[in-house]
């Protein structure tokens, strides 16, 4: 009988997205195909500590999640001698060193930072543990705005006009960082450059607004964005799942806000009247997507170039921007999307069970294709020391 694939899906974090991650990542548990594999949850806390335990695939258990947590174990990863990886519980005892399971592939679902910005995808690197999505630079270069951006430009894939500065500079430097934005003409909008779900996210139509725009922004990021706002907006999404070698484009959709800006309430809080976040497949949406097919088929394949030219893997989300005249502007990726855009994948025929394997099977792919690249070289440059070289103790 074929050994089950043992996934460790880590979720939660310390940003401001925790909830959403949490829903996000039960979602992608209950969809996986449990015949193929073992999954282990691996719920990271607002304070940092890991744990596991099967009460934590229950979204209800959270309600209360004192309780939940006590019941569940405080674990780690553990690199074995033959460079295998474990979890086990933090805490040995004299009797049991508290192994759990060994870990085949590790599943990220943490939106923003520590997640979603290549911090976690480096710890799994240094472990030597195969995972799904985005490597690290990848990561960090869709977290990051400002850079995303400049990596954009330079291919010349549209985006709109923008100024950034570091929030250290706003203290400084206010003036000349107002001059800066307005010279982009009102209205505008501020961005915190490395969060998502329009966290902090505002709209300025005059100096007194760019101001509170600002100030709002520095609170959760100390790298600040200002963009020209587009008039008569229509945002559109457009999904992209592969690697390197080939990609493919789900269907559009087309996001309905309540205002100019999709807001974190439009995004996550319209499940229900108590509450009952279901993610991003919650939100008002039009699928597919009510723009031309000249428009739809411009967004599809400046999607895949972003993708591409970011070096992502696995699945993201990338969203964009069109005007009155359907002219389209990239906004930003989503390296690891909410809800995984599974909904954006299912009228193509692709549920989120093939979804979340096409994923582990990318993961798997790539942690072999890496075994065949050298990553240092054999030599001892120590065995000079006396033979003339600098740096003699």
């Amino acid at each position: 009988m074929q050994l089950k694939t043992k996934v460790a899906v880590i979720y939660g974090g310390v940003s401001v997205e925790h909830e959403v991650s949490v829903i996000s990542a039960l979602q992608a548990i209950h969809a996986m195909d449990d015949s193929k594999y073992d999954i282990l949850p691996i719920y990271i806390s607002k304070n940092r500590e890991w744990y596991t335990g099967e009460d934590l695939k229950t979204i209800e258990n959270y309600q209360k999640l004192d309780q939940l947590l006590e019941k569940s174990d405080k674990v780690v990863f553990e690199q074995q001698t033959d460079k295998k990886v474990i979890l086990r519980k933090k805490e040995k005892s004299i009797f049991s060193k508290g192994f759990i399971s060994n870990v085949d592939v590790v599943f990220p679902v943490i939106h923003g930072t520590n997640g979603e910005d290549g911090s976690l995808q480096g710890y799994l690197e240094l472990l030597g543990l195969p995972y799904v999505g985005c490597d690290v630079a990848s990561s960090a270069a869709g977290m990051d705005k400002v850079m995303m951006k400049q990596i954009l430009r330079d291919q010349k894939v549209p985006i709109v006009d923008y100024e950034w500065f570091y929030s250290t500079t706003w203290l400084n430097e206010a003036e000349d960082i107002k001059q800066k934005a307005e010279a982009l003409g009102y209205p505008l909008i501020v961005k915190p450059a490395n969060l998502g779900s329009s966290v902090g996210i505002s709209k300025a139509k005059n100096a007194g607004e760019l101001e509170e725009a600002i100030d709002l922004a520095v609170e959760y990021s100390h790298k600040i964005v200002i963009e020209k706002m587009i008039s008569n907006l229509t945002e559109v999404n457009c999904s992209v799942i592969g690697d390197y070698e080939e990609v493919e484009s789900s269907v559009c959709e087309q996001v309905l806000s309540s205002d100019e800006i999709l807001s974190y309430e439009d995004k996550y809080q319209s499940g229900g009247k108590s509450g009952d976040t279901k993610g991003m497949e919650s939100v008002n949406r039009i699928i597919p997507a009510e723009i031309s097919e000249k428009a739809t088929q411009n967004v599809k394949q400046l999607a895949e170039k972003t993708f591409k030219l970011l070096g992502a893997s696995g699945v993201s989300r990338i969203d964009f921007l069109l005007n009155e005249n359907e002219e389209v502007f990239v906004n930003e990726i989503n390296t690891i999307p909410g809800s995984l855009s599974f909904y954006l994948w299912e009228p193509s025929g692709k549920d989120f069970m093939a979804l979340t394997d096409q994923l582990i099977q990318l993961a798997l792919k790539r942690d072999r294709e890496r075994e065949s690249i050298h990553f240092s070289i054999d030599t001892n440059l120590f065995s000079l020391h006396g033979k003339g070289s600098k740096g003699k103790a």
